[in-house]
């Protein structure tokens, strides 16, 4: 019976196919380049060496401008995507990686990586966490709630599985090639989608009003301010939503900071390159592909998503101190294997969002959970560069390499605390008076 729930659940996608063909095809664009990058970044800013501190510092401070706007962009995207449709927003936001590794495509110099930082981080801020907020709420639009949770981790799961692809060709891919092969596959993504992806929000009839363009200035200002507004409302007016905002905070504050500088850690510790980054990558991706396709969708209706949310959190922690503590050049390949358990926090997060929202408020919701998620990514470089750096360096305080990980590994004990809390709630159907939402634009 469970398994055929699964199956069920895989079935379900069915009408997302137009949607989950391009992102994955995108998400192993992206993947690709993810192993070579550290060796590209440290090559050319510090030749020579195994550890580069400006190169930790510059991706920290790529990771907190990019956090920094997205606190605007990521909800706004979402607020967008309510009310002028799923489709040009997720054309827009997976058309911006092709530029920055075109760069990279024509050269590798001290001058192109740099300009490639500044591209891949006006990237970032559009792409980042808003292409599968959008995708999320295009298959909210579509598929029952109950069925949600399911579709959610077969979304997560083919995520995971363009990870291995990614990485397989990775690792099997001269260097030289693998950008060029990554924008082949990225420039195909926004094509299909505009031929093919079909739009599932009808927008709202507008009146035409001539104006001159300061009056529309300030009109739209003021109803932008007053939509995001809203947004911090309907989370904060939900104990679910804003309990699952706290959880989202601490756990992005501590896993972010591992994320931003966990390849340069194993660079500098343990000499690992480019196939040792693909081999812990690919492994890790294979384990998330079995427990987000078959394990989430059989064990959830059992013990619903706040245990899963917990045991994954517990997984991180896990996977965190490994890490930190790392005394072989085998312990980061174990701290890996955590990966097929934390990685279920995604879907089990996406699906007490998305059962505590009411179909109007889905971009809403997942948005401006999405842009307190990118507050914590900006706060935590402001830490984890200098912390890492200074224990990578000659003249640590003591010999413990990996402590700025063992820190951020305190943030995620804090998200399992709330998430013990949380209570997970059903969203009531909304009465005909409150789905008389007004778009955001439309006139007084």
């Amino acid at each position: 019976m469970e398994w055929n729930r699964c199956i069920s659940g895989f079935r379900e996608l069915r009408p997302l196919v137009h949607l989950l063909l391009p992102l994955s095809v995108h998400w192993v664009a992206e993947q690709m380049t993810v192993s070579v990058l550290v060796d590209i970044t440290t090559s050319a800013l510090c030749p020579g060496q195994t550890t580069c501190s400006q190169a930790i510092y510059i991706s920290g401070l790529q990771q907190t401008v990019v956090g920094i706007f997205k606190m605007v962009v990521l909800p706004l995207l979402g607020q967008l995507a309510d009310e002028y449709g799923r489709k040009p927003f997720l054309l827009l936001t997976v058309s911006t990686s092709i530029f920055p590794f075109a760069l990279l495509a024509y050269s590798q110099t001290k001058e192109f990586v740099y300009a490639y930082y500044v591209l891949r981080t006006i990237s970032f801020i559009l792409s980042q966490g808003s292409i599968f907020c959008i995708s999320v709420a295009y298959a909210a639009d579509i598929v029952k709630e109950n069925k949600r949770a399911a579709v959610f981790s077969w979304m997560t799961g083919l995520f995971s599985a363009s990870h291995v692809i990614g990485n397989v060709l990775a690792r099997f891919l001269p260097w030289r090639y693998i950008f060029t092969v990554s924008i082949i596959l990225l420039i195909f993504g926004p094509f299909y989608m505009q031929f093919f992806l079909v739009e599932t929000v009808e927008r709202a009839q507008r009146k035409e009003q001539k104006s001159n363009l300061l009056t529309k200035i300030v009109k739209v200002s003021r109803k932008r301010y007053e939509s995001m507004r809203d947004a911090a409302t309907v989370v904060f007016s939900s104990p679910t939503l804003r309990g699952i905002t706290f959880v989202s905070f601490f756990y992005e504050l501590g896993m972010s900071g591992i994320s931003a500088v966990l390849l340069y850690y194993l660079k500098s510790v343990f000499g690992f390159s480019k196939n040792q980054y693909s081999e812990i990558l690919l492994m890790v991706g294979i384990g998330e592909i079995f427990s987000q396709i078959v394990v989430l969708p059989l064990v959830n209706p059992l013990v619903g998503e706040k245990v899963i949310l917990c045991l994954s959190l517990l997984a991180s922690i896990a996977y965190a101190f490994l890490y930190g503590l790392a005394w072989a050049s085998w312990v980061p390949y174990m701290s890996a294997s955590f990966g097929a358990i934390y990685v279920l926090v995604k879907p089990a997060t996406y699906a007490i969002i998305s059962k505590a929202s009411s179909s109007m408020n889905q971009g809403k919701a997942q948005g401006f959970v999405a842009g307190v998620q990118s507050i914590a990514s900006l706060l935590s470089p402001l830490a984890m560069s200098p912390l890492t750096s200074w224990f990578l360096s000659s003249n640590p305080p003591f010999n413990c390499k990996g402590f700025s990980i063992i820190v951020a590994s305190l943030c995620i004990i804090v998200a399992l605390c709330y998430a013990c809390l949380l209570q997970p709630e059903q969203h009531e159907p909304r009465s005909s008076e409150e789905d008389m939402e007004a778009p955001l634009l439309s006139d007084n």
